[in-house]
């Protein structure tokens, strides 16, 4: 096996793990959940555990990352896309649903990342940080390009990821809708909220800091 095949292999049984314990942090408590807890739902020895990760920190710290990842390398696909900020956003919304109730199972989400130590809570949010920026950005090249009512760029942000990471509180994969219909109607509800209508718009002033 090449190191490159090894290296898929292994971060596709990280992300099987990170799942099954998301799951178990999200239900139990992270600090209730134990090493054994998580490698039994996985049919794994604690000792195959071990392999993958030295420790449930270590865990909840890969939920974490990971996550950001995958939505750091979605924000890197909507800049590239030749389209305007509200199919941006659209595009956003719709595929950052999809990504955390479909591919992660709205597991990572679950996970209390404020359990992390202070060194690697830096690290979360400085990645988490990174995401917000990039959505706001398209807002406010949207407010700019006269196609958003000038609302406080930061505070829609807010908005919008909040709604957006609130789903995996309620989502149930067994229900009427799936993650891509949620998404577009997430998507339908909120841009329409924020595109200009006839009529001058006057800004609306906010508390918030750019």
């Amino acid at each position: 096996m090449t190191k490159d095949r090894r290296r898929l292999k292994i971060e596709r049984k990280k992300v099987e793990i990170l799942q099954s314990a998301a799951e178990a942090f999200g239900r139990n408590g992270y600090l209730a959940t134990t090493m054994e807890e998580i490698s039994k739902k996985l049919l794994m020895t604690k000792g195959s555990l071990y392999y993958y990760f030295k420790n449930k920190e270590e865990i909840l710290y890969f939920c974490q990352d990971y996550s950001l990842s995958r939505l750091l390398d979605l924000l890197k696909e909507v800049n590239a896309l030749d389209a305007p900020p509200d199919e941006k956003l659209r595009w956003l919304i719709v595929r950052q649903i999809s990504i955390i109730l479909d591919e992660l199972k709205a597991a990572a989400m679950h996970a209390d990342f404020q359990m992390l130590s202070p060194k690697l809570l830096r690290k979360v949010i400085r990645k988490r940080d990174r995401y917000e920026r990039g959505v706001r950005a398209i807002i406010q090249r949207g407010i700019d390009e006269g196609i958003f009512v000038p609302y406080d760029p930061k505070m829609v942000t807010f908005a919008i990821l909040g709604a957006i990471n609130w789903t995996v509180k309620w989502f149930s994969p067994g229900g009427p809708m799936t993650a891509e219909e949620i998404g577009e109607r997430f998507a339908d509800y909120l841009i329409r909220g924020l595109k200009k209508r006839r009529g001058p718009a006057k800004p609306r002033k906010s508390s918030f800091e750019a």
